[in-house]
This record gives structure tokens, sequence and C-alpha cells, in this order.
């Protein structure tokens, strides 16, 4: 598909999205909120891809949410249109923005995060939504919403406090304040800082290509563990898997994985199969 936010290409197993409006700072319009799960979705449902790596062009990341979105569309300054309906409206809006990063939890396999400079509001909702996260010596992260007068409400408040220690998301959210590459990964926020974005996109394209290697299915199946686990109690999370492992547990990659061992050669997964929306 043709895409004015996005540059896709795929190789070696790894699929690769990158904001590429660097004078626009990669900021969110309306055209990014509507290409992204599109891309996503699509290189899902293909299947051929074992990983995907998201990085940036320019100084920063992303400044987040570009201003044309609050002005597209304002429902609110329709007065023909009664007020409970507006803010229902207004409500689905606010769901279709949470399920473009969602969308990324959702893919089969991992996504890989790679930050340079600023990650602003709504990129760090972007970013607490992939599987990992990897850093410039010169990126920092800040909870742009709290400083405009407003609650950020694309998945920031429900994903950080996941992956950091609580009351260190309560603070970045409470004030707003930045949060620099070094505190980020002494707080587990990445997973690994590099001196600049050449070192970064080498580093994390490898290692895209090493999870690439594994059984897809294998890979797949973790993903939705731990994403299950985030969510639900040991219990619960033991009693998914139980049953995940009763459908897609086949000795097929286990075996090929043997034989590939024992003949001194990498293993060969047959790719997922693709997912045929609507049939």
């Amino acid at each position: 598909m043709g895409s004015t936010c996005f540059e896709v290409t795929e190789a070696k197993g790894t699929a690769h999205i990158v904001l590429n409006r660097p004078d626009e700072l990669n900021s969110m319009t309306v055209d990014f909120w509507r290409e992204l799960p599109q891309i996503v979705n699509e290189i899902s449902d293909r299947g051929a891809a074992r990983a995907i790596v998201v990085s940036s062009t320019g100084k920063h990341f992303s400044s987040g949410m570009d201003i044309s979105v609050f002005t597209s569309g304002d429902l609110n300054a329709d007065d023909n249109i009664e007020m409970g309906r507006r803010r229902a409206n207004f409500r689905e809006n606010v769901l279709h923005l949470q399920n473009t990063f969602s969308s990324f939890e959702n893919a089969r396999m991992p996504v890989l995060a790679a930050i340079q400079g600023g990650c602003v509001g709504g990129a760090v909702d972007m970013v607490t939504a992939c599987d990992m996260r990897y850093a410039t010596e010169d990126a920092w992260f800040c909870i742009q919403e709290t400083n405009i007068g407003m609650t950020a409400d694309v998945g920031t408040l429900q994903r950080l406090p996941k992956l950091i220690p609580e009351g260190i998301a309560r603070e970045l959210a409470y004030t707003g304040d930045r949060m620099y590459a070094p505190r980020a990964l002494q707080v587990g926020l990445v997973n690994e800082v590099f001196a600049d974005h050449g070192a970064m996109l080498e580093a994390v394209m490898a290692k895209a290509e090493r999870i690439a290697k594994n059984s897809p299915l294998a890979v797949h199946g973790t993903k939705k563990s731990i994403n299950y686990t985030r969510d639900h109690s040991t219990a619960d999370s033991l009693d998914f898997i139980a049953t995940w492992q009763t459908g897609m547990f086949q000795p097929t990659d286990v075996m090929e994985s043997f034989v590939a061992k024992a003949e001194g050669r990498d293993p060969e997964y047959q790719d997922l199969p693709e997912v045929r929306r609507g049939l």
C-alpha cells in the first residue's frame, strides 16, 4: 500500500517500518493513524515476516500527536449534533487511536522499537505497545499530555506501569518531566542504549534477524503467552498455555531443530500461514 508517513521494507525475515517525516518531527497526522494499523495488520496477516522493527528518521523519533488530529472532523463544533451523540462518537475516536498501537500487541510476531531523540506524547503510547525498546544516548521520553492539560489516553498510562516500577511511571505522568536514555535503561523501559542511530539500527536489525531464525509458531505462542500473563493471574496463565499447547504444539519444528543441529545447519521453519480476514 502507498503511505505518506512510513517507508516499509522487508528482508531476512524482518519487516522494517520507518517513520519518514523528519522535517515535521514525525508528528502523528490523521494519515498516520489510518496507515499504521493497515501496515502492521497486513504484515501480521501475511506471515512472511517473523519480526517487525519500527524506527524513525531525523533528530527525533516522534513529537507525538499532530495538531491536525485535534482539529480534523471535530464534532464538538457542530451544534446540530446532540451532545450525547457527540461524546459517544468522541469515545469511538479514542478507541480507534488506541487500536492503532494495539496492532503491535496483536501482531503475530515481535515488534522492536528503535528510538532516537525525543519520544514525546503519543510516541510514548506507541513504543510502550512494542515488545522491546532500544534507544540512542540522546533519546528521551516525555508524557507530554500532562503538560498541555490533558490525560494521556492511547495506552501510556495502561502499559507503562507494567514495564517500569509504578512509582516511577506515576512520577513521569504527574510531572510531565523528561526521562533520558540512561535512566530509561536503569528502570527497564529500554533494553539497551547505543552511541548513535546507526549503531542502534544495526544492533536492532541483527536482534530481529536472530528472532526470525526461530520457529515463528514458537515465537508467536511465546508472545501470546507473555501478553496474556501480563494481564492475568499465574493460575489463569498456566491454564492458557496448557490450552494453547494442546492445539499448537506439534513435533515438526522440534524435530527440524534437532535435525538441523545434527547436520550443522540453521533450521528451516515454515512461515505462519496467511490470515484471511472476513472469511
